[in-house]
């Protein structure tokens, strides 16, 4: 004889009227305590290869494992016994359902059953689905190890990253589907291959973080993914027909497009100690109170520019 326990908690199963009508029956309650149910002590992971036949005393051991009605020290209803059927039902949130059967019928156990089966499905589903959205948009099996793939399956930070420029790239492709030629995918094979070269770098993690953040602050300025501000034209060295338009974008971190006659140049906001100072692959735009320094192309000559009114 076990001790009565005051403490009640869940599971649950699948045949007859089918499991996804009981799942949805079954409601919140009951997946709430699924979850808990999993990590209880004792209790197992996974279903028996081998069903035991409803009513059975061995299918009463498998329901207490997977629905514990005692206190996790010895302490509970005898297995089996009206007070036990009656716990069983507390923890799976039926107790006083006018659709549960007689605790006394071969149908109680195989609506029990039924609810159990439900509950473990539902919790390994939700589980893969944390699993996976805590990795990145590739799959991680079978990852060169010492691979960037690696590094960024290994930490989550990147692995968030990855995800958010998948998004990202998905958004753009959309946008991107008229362009010709058709020059989105293979920048982002390029970027792919620009990006595995962290490996040579001595902080690693800094290298692949910093591509990420580019990437994706590219793709939203140029395909106008987020709020932006401009086009705001400045005319440099008192020059009508020297003008240069810069449009800003609120990516993370903050970005421009400068466009001068047929070229552009996206840049990237830098460190500066006044004015807002930008950087690009050959070119430089450094703000202050609507004047703006500015370079164009491979050691050429710095400009100044006034914002046209």
């Amino acid at each position: 004889m076990r001790m009565n326990s005051s403490t009640p908690g869940a599971t649950y199963g699948g045949n007859g009227r089918g499991r996804e009508a009981v799942a949805t029956r079954v409601g919140p309650a009951l997946l709430l305590f699924a979850a808990a149910a999993f990590v209880h002590p004792g209790v197992a992971a996974n279903a028996s290869s081998e069903t035991p036949e409803p009513c059975s005393a061995a299918w009463y051991r498998s329901i207490e494992k997977k629905v514990p009605t005692g206190d996790g020290s010895g302490h509970g209803p005898d297995i089996g016994s009206e007070e036990w059927k009656s716990v069983v039902e507390f923890r799976l949130g039926i107790r006083g359902e006018p659709d549960v059967p007689s605790r006394d019928s071969e149908d109680w156990c195989h609506h029990i059953d039924r609810l159990v089966i439900a509950a473990q499905t539902s919790s390994g589903a939700d589980a893969d689905a944390e699993r996976a959205s805590k990795g990145p948009s590739f799959d991680c099996a079978g990852v060169e190890a010492g691979s960037i793939e690696a590094v960024i399956c290994g930490d989550d930070a990147l692995a968030t990253l990855d995800r958010k420029l998948a998004d990202v790239y998905a958004a753009a492709s959309k946008k991107a589907v008229n362009e010709h030629p058709p020059a989105l995918k293979v920048e982002q094979r390029g970027w792919i291959k620009g990006r595995n070269e962290c490996w040579k770098a001595d902080d690693r993690r800094a290298c692949v973080k910093r591509e990420y953040e580019r990437r994706i602050a590219e793709l939203q300025a140029r395909y106008r993914l987020v709020s932006h501000r401009g086009p705001v034209r400045f005319v440099c060295d008192d020059n009508p027909a020297s003008e240069v338009s810069a449009t800003f974008f609120r990516t993370e971190p903050p970005t421009l497009i400068a466009e001068r006659r047929d070229s552009l140049s996206f840049m990237v906001l830098q460190p500066s100690g006044s004015g807002s100072k930008y950087q690009g692959g050959n070119e430089t735009f450094w703000e202050h109170q609507g004047e703006a320094l500015i370079t164009w192309g491979f050691e050429a000559s710095e400009m100044r520019c006034l914002r046209k009114p």
